[in-house]
């Protein structure tokens, strides 16, 4: 459907009684099977006859439906949901407004279809029997009944459309302001009070026919006049119409041609005061009998800013004196609170119109013109062209990020519009800097790479934020690096700590959101020896503030910035903050421990070795927390790594042929013997019971102790070929560096003469499964060791074979499960390795375990 008849505005009411703009389509009518019955169907314009659906709503028979100046149709569809379609010409809107009417079998000259309402059955005969409401004559000695009658109607929805109708039809609303004007040239305080309540209730009945009469240019300002006169002021009368007469002016900063469109923004402007102003704050119940009211000035604005937008001769003459040099300071002034307001009222549009709107806006030269409002010296001018700037910002950050680059080709840094934005942030004068939190948060979105979008021929992430390095971002650094040049803070009053906890702020939301730009920046300008200066402030949020910078960082886990902390002994101004604190529980101490606590965790090796070496001596005694002590236990798992690098190897390379454990746990024997002291393990034989063939067969077959074997003989027989240290491992005697070098023998024997360790032995467990009988005389397989050194290494090993061995012949014995890769695991030596039940092995002291 491309009838412009059809072209409707799709509007629902929000929670703050605001019309939504829900997007532009055709409308149509039909039935709907799924939901049965006689629809409203509102297609998307943009996506064709087969578009989205924007709207999908049944013309329910109890659903009152209410007409508006001839192009607006509105309902509820639930207790909390209004709906409204707005109409680009009358002809489709009474089309619609027919077969709307005729589901519900109503007259289509009515502007209200009906309404729901909770009323006794009684009284719904009662009202629905009577033809109509008579009114009593409009005499000033009626009044009184006239006011009783319309506060008996208002509770009860089909005697409000009853009065309302009456109203209507009777040319009611002149004669009572004729009457008004009686009684104030009379000074009757009666008449005027009823004439207050009646005008009220007036508003109340919610119809935008009486709407269209009140506010008409001939009777807003008497109907003004008898809202003046509230009985609750106790006979003193508000002077309305004297401030909107009298103080607001008018003032046609662009001569508006079209007198229509004048009158338009008149009756806007008076409509929006007597809803903020001169009413009464509603109760609930009215706030709902409001809804028309907003209904009304909203779709006024739509209007007028349609009217201004094709008005391109307005346009042309508001931007050429808004960047006319020769234009005065209160013009300029005037021009740029009437561009607010424009702006202002663009956010009723619907989305297609708004960018519309603000391309052109743009196409007219707005951005040039903030770039010249902003170097005046006028503050509330400066305050107007940035909430203009706001505007443009939020809609649309890449129109503004185009113009800025565009900009720097052709001027210096000092004049570009961005670091005129950056300077009025520093410079704010407002002791809570309001202004400069706005601006802050603008360039925050404009320096935000979530909103920049990338195309085939360029990037803009990377465009702009090379631009914003090399142009911009000294200039927003320069009150940290001015004030941070000695040890402590220049400055240290409360407005500079505010505006440097701003700038802080800034800079970390662009250590997390960008990469190399920011890194290569705090490097070369020693940022954060800088930024660190300020935890001496004493002014606990600032130095918070800069804890959160450098945490950012740390956070990254990036080994460039690592490197520059540790160069710079940049811990340092963080420990000595900490140690002043002393032993005081705030924000300050939580802060730095949990810096710390982050690096313990992490396991960050560089930083922990740095801040071990560097600072121990001075947190040592910190015990009320473990993570300094924690700290310390990782680098000494570090040290001892690094000064044992095969009994890392040996580990990695035994976890690649470890098995998934099960749920089950060690028995305590088992567990005492793999924590035996280290001496009691020196120059100890390992017993090997020789294989017995009817064990070998419950254990799965010889064929699967040979799988069983298998990784082991690999990994000896690798050790053997990979270095000579290994070969003094498997009993060769070698000097190294002068040094009797430690060496073990390592013999295997039993019923199989196999050097490959076929057979399936449990070394230093003569007890473990697939053994011989107990009374078995056991061949031994020795170890010998011949010096105290590398014992560390050598016992650790055969734990860790052992361990291996043990678990691979107890997975014989259980259901299977498949391999799996470990990560690494810095404490092996307390890792579950499941065991068998007692009943499978029976529990053995670790004196017949041990053999010396």
């Amino acid at each position: 459907m491309t009838d412009t008849r059809r072209r409707v505005k799709v509007y629902t009411l929000n929670e703050d009684r605001q019309w939504d703009d829900r997007g532009t389509g055709h409308v149509s009518s039909g039935y709907v099977e799924r939901l049965k019955g006689m629809s409203l169907l509102v297609r998307a314009e943009s996506d064709g006859e087969s578009g989205s659906l924007l709207l999908e709503s049944k013309i329910n028979p109890n659903t009152a439906y209410q007409k508006q100046q001839d192009t607006l149709i509105v309902w509820s569809e639930a207790e909390n949901y209004d709906l409204a379609l707005s109409f680009q010409e009358k002809a489709g809107c009474d089309e619609i407004w027919e077969k709307i009417c005729q589901v519900q079998g109503k007259d289509p000259s009515v502007d209200i279809t009906q309404e729901l309402v909770d009323e006794s059955e009684e009284e719904r005969f009662d009202d629905m029997s009577s033809p109509g409401l008579e009114l009593p004559p409009c005499e000033l000695g009626h009044l009184e009944e006239l006011a009783e009658l319309v506060a008996s109607s208002l509770p009860s929805p089909l005697r409000r459309e009853k009065l309302a109708l009456a109203v209507e039809n009777e040319g009611y609303i002149r004669k009572l302001l004729e009457l008004f004007r009686q009684c104030e040239d009379l000074e009757n305080a009666d008449g005027l009070h009823h004439l207050y309540e009646i005008v009220k209730g007036i508003f109340l009945l919610n119809r935008t026919a009486l709407f269209e009469v009140m506010f008409s240019e001939e009777c807003i300002m008497d109907v003004i006049g008898c809202l003046e006169h509230d009985p609750a002021l106790g006979g003193l009368p508000r002077r309305h119409r004297d401030f909107l007469t009298k103080t607001a002016r008018f003032k046609e900063v662009i001569p508006i041609g079209d007198p229509e469109l004048r009158a338009k923004i008149h009756q806007t402007y008076r409509v929006q005061y007597i809803q903020d102003m001169v009413l009464p704050t509603p109760s609930v119940f009215e706030e709902n009998m409001l809804s028309t009211l907003h209904s009304f000035i909203f779709f006024n604005k739509v209007e007028i800013v349609g009217m201004l937008q094709d008005d391109e001769k307005f346009l042309t003459d508001l931007f050429a004196q808004l960047t006319d040099e020769a234009t005065d300071d209160d013009k300029r002034h005037e021009l740029v609170n009437f561009l607010k307001e424009f702006c202002a009222f663009s956010q009723t549009l619907q989305p297609q119109n708004r960018d519309t709107f603000f391309k052109t806006l743009s196409n007219m030269g707005i951005l040039p013109a903030l770039e010249v409002i902003l170097g005046m010296d006028d503050v509330q001018v400066r305050g107007a062209a940035t909430d203009i700037f706001s505007y443009l910002v939020e809609y649309n950050p890449s129109m503004v990020r185009e113009f800025i680059m565009q900009e720097s080709q052709q001027n210096d840094d000092d004049i570009l519009l961005i670091n005129l934005i950056i300077e009025h942030m520093i410079c704010d004068s407002d002791p809570e800097l309001g202004g400069a939190v706005q601006l802050m948060g603008l360039l925050r979105t404009l320096v935000d790479p979530e909103n920049m979008m990338a195309t085939a021929n360029k990037t803009e992430k990377t465009e702009f934020l090379s631009f914003f390095y090399k142009h911009c971002m000294h200039v927003l650094s320069a009150p940290l690096l001015a004030n941070t040049t000695d040890d402590k803070p220049s400055r240290d009053d409360f407005q500079t700590s505010q505006l440097l906890a701003l700038i802080l702020e800034l800079l970390t939301f662009c250590v997390e959101h960008h990469t190399y730009h920011i890194k290569n920046y705090i490097i070369n300008k020693d940022i954060l020896r800088r930024v660190l200066v300020l935890t001496a402030s004493q002014h606990a949020f600032l130095a918070l503030c800069a804890l959160r910078f450098m945490r950012r960082i740390i956070g990254l886990k990036d080994e460039f910035y690592n490197r520059y902390i540790m160069k710079n002994f940049l811990f340092e101004p963080v420990v000595k903050a900490f140690l002043n604190n002393g032993a005081r529980y705030n924000l300050m101490n939580s802060a730095i421990i949990e810096m710390f606590e982050y690096v313990r965790v992490e396991d960050v090796k560089s930083l922990t070795a740095h801040i071990v070496e560097n600072y121990w001596k001075v947190l040592e005694d910190v015990d009320y927390v473990q993570t300094f002590k924690g700290l310390k236990l990782r680098y000494e798992q570090q040290r001892e790594r690094q000064d044992n690098p095969k009994l890392d190897s040996m580990r990695s390379i035994l976890r690649n042929h470890r098995f998934r454990r099960d749920a089950r746990t060690l028995d305590d024997d088992e567990e005492m013997w793999f924590n035996a002291d280290e001496e009691e393990l020196e120059d100890c034989e390992a017993v090997v019971p020789p294989s017995d063939n009817k064990t070998t067969k419950a254990s799965g077959g010889a064929g699967e102790n040979e799988d069983l074997m298998d990784p082991i003989s690999k990994f000896m027989e690798r050790k053997k070929l990979k270095d000579s240290d290994d070969k003094e491992v498997l009993g060769k005697s070698s000097s190294l560096s002068g040094r009797q070098s430690p060496s073990f023998k390592l013999s295997f024997s039993g019923s199989t003469t196999k050097t490959s360790l076929s057979s399936p032995p449990a070394l230093l467990r003569p007890g473990s499964p697939g053994s011989g009988a107990k009374g078995s005389p056991p061949t031994a397989a020795t170890v010998t060791t011949k010096s105290g050194e590398g014992q560390t290494a050598i016992h650790t090993l055969v734990r860790s074979l052992s361990r291996a061995v043990n678990f691979k012949h107890r997975f014989n014995h259980k259901d299977q499960v498949g391999l799996v890769d470990y990560p690494d695991d810095d404490e092996e030596d307390e890792e579950d390795v499941g065991g068998m039940s007692k009943e499978e092995t029976p529990p053995l002291s670790k004196k017949s375990k041990l053999s010396s």
